[in-house]
């Protein structure tokens, strides 16, 4: 049973490559990297998609690229486990960023009125990662936002507003210890 499993595992990672290489407008880089249950949704639409040299995604990643977005990966990018880029607008990434596991990625928000959210209708807003940034895990970035390079951000940051270049961010969260 485990050589069947390796021979589905390479299949579904062959398939994979195929979707990231076939995807009209796109332009792939060498040296990709792709692990396991990696999930690519591109629209036939798809303004552009770049992904650079030595894109390295690990295991159960999600990357979905809608009609008319923009998702641009730069070189040497690197996505820990159960990561999720959702581009409904623009997205960029610049070369040499490592994401912790768990990071999210959104350009949009559903649209809603004290009525109702709809299901099917966004606001979207680019968002710009800078190089040589390091995001750590369940980090969630949100639609807007421009993070300059060498940008630390803490495990569990929720960012909603621009980073400056050379910037750490702590998700500052008190610990009450109580005893009895």
């Amino acid at each position: 049973m485990h050589f069947l499993s390796k021979i589905i595992l390479k299949l579904l990672k062959k398939s994979s490559l195929k979707k990231l290489s076939s995807s009209p407008n796109s332009a792939i880089g060498g040296n990709i990297k792709i692990g396991d249950f990696c999930n690519f949704s591109f629209y036939p639409n798809a303004k552009k998609i770049s992904i650079g040299n030595g894109f390295s995604i690990r295991n159960y990643c999600n990357i979905l690229v809608c009609n008319d977005a923009e998702l641009h990966i730069g070189n040497n990018v690197f996505m820990n486990n159960y990561c999720s880029i959702n581009c409904l607008e623009k997205i960029e990434i610049g070369e040499n960023t490592l994401f912790g596991e768990g990071v999210k990625i959104y350009d949009h928000n559903h649209q809603y009125s004290s009525e109702k959210i709809e299901h099917q209708k966004f606001t979207t807003a680019p968002i710009k990662i800078g190089k040589n940034c390091w995001l750590g895990s369940s980090v969630i970035i949100l639609k807007g936002v421009t993070i300059g390079d060498n940008v630390i951000l803490g495990a569990g940051c929720v960012v909603y507003k621009d980073i400056p270049a050379n910037s750490i961010v702590i998700n500052k969260q008190e610990q009450i210890i109580r005893n009895f």
